[in-house]
């Protein structure tokens, strides 16, 4: 069980599946169903992808989409 805070494992997906930056990021109902959580909770993850530059938000109804594509941390 992946016991990271939700919007690292999210942020994992724009790495596992190369998305580009530009790109349409999978909605908040696909998320929850993904993660078993509520969507409440992915939009809360979601607005801070959004608030640290990952994702531009499309607004009301809009697609999401990928705005930087996170740098992999290497630990030594």
């Amino acid at each position: 069980m992946d016991r990271r805070p939700l919007e690292q494992r999210i942020t994992d997906i724009i790495t596992a599946e190369k998305l580009q930056a530009g790109e349409a990021f999978p909605s908040a109902s696909v998320l929850a169903t993904r993660f078993g959580v509520s969507r409440p909770t992915v939009t809360k993850a979601l607005d801070k992808m959004e608030s640290a530059g990952v994702l531009a938000s499309g607004g009301q109804g809009k697609v999401r989409t990928v705005r930087a594509v996170p740098i992999r941390e290497e630990r030594s």
